[in-house]
């Protein structure tokens, strides 16, 4: 399963389902087959990922010694959602999926 993430204010936004899932619960969002972001909780699902991203990279500089992680990290999952979330914020679109 794809999610597609669709806006007014920005080109469609396409996800594997492992990667929209963890993006929809860091944002506190059930990860259902259809959804919608409102511009009134851009803000806080913004600030969400930007601290999970933090907590991610900050776990991954505690263990030096470790094997890299393979593919990607969150951050680059994560910044295009976090672009798309901005710029409808702003111009005061909703973000929905699954419809």
């Amino acid at each position: 399963m794809l999610y597609k993430f669709k806006s007014k204010a920005s080109g469609d936004l396409i996800m594997l389902e492992a990667n929209g899932r963890r993006v929809l619960e860091v944002i506190g969002k059930e990860a259902g087959p259809k959804g919608i972001i409102l511009p009134e909780q851009m803000p806080a699902a913004i600030v969400a990922l930007q601290v999970a991203i933090a907590l991610e990279e900050s776990h991954d500089d505690d263990a030096p010694d470790t094997v890299p992680r393979e593919g990607l990290g969150l951050r680059q999952r994560a910044l295009p959602f976090i672009e798309m979330l901005e710029r409808n914020h702003k111009a005061g679109h909703e973000v929905v999926w699954g419809v």
